[in-house]
């Protein structure tokens, strides 16, 4: 199967410290964008990073929840 994701544009991001501790970092995040068509998101979740010892990501995991929106109900306009 293949999976098609359409062009974000003007996409707004934002990203909080969850935990981190030796090697490894969480974030909770939620961001805006647009497709070309003009249709706006709105997609919520979190990830975890972790790092090898030369500083490099070994891992990186995500769980994205999104949702159509309204332009009037945007968040993020900056």
């Amino acid at each position: 199967m293949r999976i098609v994701i359409p062009l974000r544009l003007k996409q707004r991001r934002r990203k909080e410290l969850w935990s981190f501790t030796d090697n490894r970092i969480s974030v909770k995040f939620e961001y805006e964008y647009h497709t070309a068509s003009g249709q706006w998101y709105r997609a919520h979740g979190n990830e975890q990073w972790e790092f090898a010892e030369n500083g490099l990501m070994k891992t990186r995991e995500a769980s994205i929840n999104g949702l159509p929106i309204q332009e009037a109900e945007r968040k993020y306009r900056f």
